[in-house]
């Protein structure tokens, strides 16, 4: 849990920075990276999301049937 905090304030921070190089220099390619951090991000919160739902409900569920 403490590394999946740790790669979600990293991201919020690389988006963060890379939002004021996009401020300061004008350059697009800081949003397209934006862009792609926010997309890691959001795949690695559904990975988390349904490896939760499978242990909550189907290994549990599995322990009770047996």
């Amino acid at each position: 849990m403490l590394i999946l905090r740790l790669l979600f304030i990293l991201a919020a921070l690389s988006i963060i920075l890379t939002g004021g190089m996009y401020l300061f220099t004008r350059n697009r390619r800081y949003l397209n990276l934006a862009w792609q951090i926010v997309r890691f991000a959001a795949l690695a919160a559904l990975v988390f999301a349904a490896l939760y739902l499978l242990e909550r409900y189907v290994l549990i569920g599995w322990k009770i049937l047996l």
